[in-house]
């Protein structure tokens, strides 16, 4: 919600709940909704079944809390001053504190985003002129209705007692199938609100509290359209939830984005099939003992559904070194080459640099498909090592990339014929042994190693990009697996999985430190944030070919004095 919409809220949800009620209400008053997660399914109950996609935000204090056991002395100032700097806001506009006059009463809200209304689309077709002369069509806006728990009805009452001596509002009632609306103008922008018996809803144009009232009133509900109630109900399971997004159609949802963004181009029809191969979604974020952990589930359609994620035995992270900066790993390269050729054939550009590739390698008689893909059918992983000599020394890191194949001789075969192109152009193609492994490196003169591959069993090929990088991969002292960083950034995350995206944030910042230092140094700020974080670590698996789900952990460092 625009920022200037939102500091509305105040004054309007106040002045709706004076007239609301008053203090012979009082028995009445001592209802009301907890404010954590649970709160989502009675929120969802006054949102117009219309409604494209809702998210909730829990105000459990207990919930938030938990972020207090982490970080530096640094970022806990940080966060504590962004909180000061937050009811100070609200403080100097309004002269209230959110500390003191809402947290006490208000219990989680909900905002939805509805459709545009019917007059706004007659804009999108229409021009209108700038200030330069030009003409640009006008776009519909987006929707919004806020729905706000009352979880003390009786510190509500008081909260709106204490606005009626506020200046600069001005508050007008509307009566809606015999229900009141306050229509709420403060600095000549009005704000539409009403009580819902536990809730206030709250909207920047009236048509979306009426709708609100008519859902309250028995028409369908957000709750029950279709997918919904399933990803409400059921939402992302996850600890100390602070907040879930729930978009019950995905491809509406996306269209409607599309067409209120100025920048954003049509979808073309093959985009939009794609699109509908999601059904529903529904995105969490927590806060647990180890982090800020985000989970998201798509619901999808199987007949759509070009590939399905395989899950990995992750045995390229005991083939990596426990210093390993960054890594993504998965399983199937094959497959998902193959996917992508076969939605190719949709996208007549995409499919042009296809062959244009495929044509280009011809010419050195290699096969795109089969020679460079066709063998990448097991685990594989790409990770950045640290490098401290050679070429890439200045950088601080080289590259990793490790496959696992059942079809050594295919891969076998087109590291000759890259080998034998190598020594073309005067690269010289050394062999070394490792850590009693056969490695290949193509040498730059008086620059040191370019490149180097071998095999580290059977059926692992390793190539490695940097001096320094073939001595780790091919004789790593420890294990990335055994590293106490990455277990605490991806220990956590769902298995089995499809593979891991980890950044190990302590060496990010120090290789982000190396190159800032002599041109502008990293701002205290963004340092001391950084330094709180362990790492990022991502999953994903699919356990059939109806869902999908996605686990991110934000890993961070316990609270030190």
């Amino acid at each position: 919600m625009p920022e200037n919409k939102s500091k509305l809220l105040i004054p309007a949800v106040g002045t709706v709940l004076i007239v609301a009620g008053g203090i012979a209400a009082y028995m009445y008053f001592k209802g009301g909704t907890a404010g954590d997660i649970s709160g989502a399914v009675p929120s969802a109950k006054v949102v117009p079944n219309e409604a494209l996609m809702a998210t909730y935000i829990s105000t459990d204090p207990k919930v938030w809390a938990k972020l207090e056991q982490f970080g530096t002395p640094e970022a806990q100032k940080l966060v504590a001053k962004g909180l000061e700097n937050f009811n100070q806001d609200v403080l100097n506009d309004s002269n209230f504190s959110y500390e003191k006059d809402l947290k006490p009463w208000i219990g989680g809200v909900m905002i939805a985003v509805l459709p545009t209304t019917p007059t706004k689309p007659a804009q999108f077709n229409g021009t209108s002129p700038t200030p330069n002369g030009l003409i640009t069509k006008k776009l519909p806006e987006t929707n919004t209705l806020m729905v706000v728990g009352i979880k003390d009805k009786l510190a509500a009452l008081n909260f709106a007692n204490k606005l009626k001596g506020q200046k600069g509002v001005t508050t007008k009632e509307i009566d809606y199938k015999g229900q009141k609306i306050a229509e709420t103008t403060s600095k000549g922008k009005p704000t539409y609100s009403a009580v819902l018996n536990n809730h206030v809803v709250f909207a920047p144009e009236k048509q979306a509290v009426e709708q609100a009232i008519d859902t309250f009133k028995g028409e369908p509900s957000f709750l029950t359209k279709e997918g919904a109630n399933t990803i409400l109900s059921k939402g992302v399971n996850l600890e100390n939830t602070v907040a879930q997004v729930y978009i019950p159609d995905y491809a509406s949802t996306v269209q409607q984005a599309i067409a209120t963004s100025p920048q954003a181009a049509p979808l073309p029809p093959q985009t939009l099939t794609q699109l509908k191969s999601v059904k529903s979604m529904v995105f969490g974020v927590g806060i647990d003992d180890a982090g800020v952990r985000m989970k998201a589930i798509a619901n999808l359609d199987p007949a759509l559904v070009k590939f399905q994620y395989q899950n990995t035995p992750s045995q390229v992270v005991s083939q990596l070194p426990a210093d390993t900066i960054a890594l993504i790993s998965g399983q199937g390269i094959n497959k998902w080459w193959s996917a992508l050729v076969e939605q190719s054939k949709d996208y007549p550009e995409f499919k042009q640099v296809l062959e244009q590739a495929r044509a280009q390698l011809k010419v050195v008689n290699i096969d795109l498909d089969k020679e460079i893909f066709g063998w990448m059918d097991g685990e594989f992983g790409f990770a950045a090592i640290p490098a401290n000599q050679g070429m890439l020394a200045q950088v601080g890191f080289g590259g990793a990339f490790l496959f696992h194949t059942s079809d050594r001789k295919t891969a076998e075969a087109i590291f000759t014929k890259l080998d034998t192109l190598a020594k073309t152009q005067r690269i010289n193609i050394a062999p070394r042994n490792i850590g009693g492994k056969d490695m290949i490196e193509w040498q730059v003169p008086r620059q040191g190693a370019l490149l180097a591959h071998g095999w580290l069993n059977q059926n692992t090929l390793a190539v490695t990009v940097g001096d320094s990088v073939v001595d780790a991969i091919a004789s790593p002292k420890q294990s990335l697996d055994s590293s106490e960083n990455f277990k605490a950034v991806t220990g956590s995350l769902q298995k089995p999985n499809g593979g891991y995206f980890y950044l190990d944030m302590n060496k990010i910042l120090s290789l982000i430190n190396r190159f800032t230092q002599q041109s502008q140094p990293l701002p205290p700020e963004a340092n001391a944030v950084l330094s709180s974080i362990h790492g990022v670590g991502i999953t994903a698996n699919s356990p059939d070919n109806s869902i999908a789900q996605m686990e991110m952990l934000l890993a961070l460092k316990q609270k030190t004095k």
